[in-house]
Formats: C-alpha cells, sequence, structure tokens
C-alpha cells in the first residue's frame, strides 16, 4: 500500500505542503518516501529510504523549489525498500517524475519491451515502465495529457498515478484503475 499526493499553487512553495500531505498519508506507506518538483523548467527530486521525518531531517524536503510537485510514501510491494526503488521515478532525461500506488501486472513485458528500445532502468519496481512510456510518447510528439493517456491504455493491474513533467511545468496528470484518487480545487491550486 502507498500514499501519492501532488498540488499545482498559484504562489508561493509546493513542497512544503506535499510534505504536510504525506505526513498525514504515513499510515499507507512505511519503507521510504520522496517528492518532485518542477522549478525554472528544471525538475527536483528528493527520495531516501526509511520513515519521513527521518528523510526530512536528512534531505529538508521543505526547500525544494517550486509551484508544482508530487510526493510519494512507500510500502515496497515491487523492489525490495532502497533509494532506488523509492518513488518519483524519472524518465531517462530526468524531465518527467512519476508517482503510483497499485501493481502492475504487465510490468515485466514492458520492462523488456522497452530496454530492447534503450530506456535505463533504475529500480527493481513495477512502477518505472511508466515512467517510460509516458517519456516514449513525449518524444514522439504527444502532450503530456496524451503520453499518459497512451501509457495507462499499456497497463495491466490497479493504479493511482500522477505525473509532472518540466516540459509543461504547471501542470498534473493524473489516472486511476481500481485504486482510489481524489482531485481538489481551491483558489490556491489544484491537489491529488
Amino acid at each position: 500500500m502507498c500514499g501519492i499526493v501532488g498540488c499545482v499553487l498559484k504562489d508561493g512553495l509546493a513542497a512544503p505542503l506535499t510534505h504536510q500531505a504525506l505526513k498525514r498519508l504515513e499510515y499507507r506507506g512505511y519503507d521510504s518516501c520522496g517528492i518532485a518538483t518542477i522549478s525554472n523548467g528544471k525538475l527536483y527530486l528528493k527520495k531516501d529510504v526509511g520513515k519521513i521525518d527521518e528523510i526530512h531531517r536528512r534531505l529538508n524536503f521543505d526547500d525544494m523549489p517550486g509551484l508544482t510537485a508530487i510526493g510519494h510514501n512507500r510500502w515496497a510491494t515491487h523492489g525490495a525498500p532502497s533509494k532506488e526503488n523509492a518513488h518519483p521515478h524519472l524518465d531517462c532525461k530526468g524531465l518527467i517524475a512519476l508517482v503510483h500506488n497499485g501493481v502492475i501486472e504487465n510490468f515485466a513485458e514492458l520492462k523488456a519491451e522497452l530496454e530492447d528500445r534503450g530506456h535505463r532502468y533504475i529500480s527493481r519496481t513495477d512502477t518505472e515502465a511508466i515512467v517510460h512510456l509516458v517519456e516514449e510518447g513525449l518524444a514522439g510528439g504527444e502532450s503530456l495529457y496524451e503520453a499518459v493517456l497512451k501509457a495507462v491504455r499499456r497497463l495491466k493491474g490497479s493504479y493511482a498515478l500522477a505525473i509532472i513533467s518540466a516540459q509543461e511545468p504547471e501542470r498534473i496528470i493524473c489516472a486511476r484503475n481500481e485504486s482510489p484518487l481524489v482531485i481538489g480545487v481551491s483558489e490556491q491550486g489544484i491537489y491529488c
């Protein structure tokens, strides 16, 4: 079981809010956590093994720049607890970040297919295949929305996803199948 969160704010820093939300979801993940933000066309990532407070003391999530962020608490289902297996996962170029709750049943065949096309895998998770599918869509000229839509059509299993891209910094694309996902809208921002 994992917990995911994301936000796009009108002003202020998204990372502290994402950090607070992960603390509220801590019961959904115990072995690792991480946050990705976007600022000035660049993706920032901090993640590690341990409980949220321990990782925050080491890495300080709250100083990450940007109005857009996604975060994840993990309880391992594929791949042992490790920094490499912690979410968010990135594409090969470090421009796309993705968090996932659920289980992708066909990840092994997707991974083999993507590795044959030159994608480098860092983790041993089922999730990383998704970010590489999105990467291919963006490389083919699709928008982030189109790339995610095309990617999820290839997935078998359950998922709640939040995806950000440095190329579309004021947007989070969310998708779900069987796993819960809630969207919120306020005058200050949009949340998942």
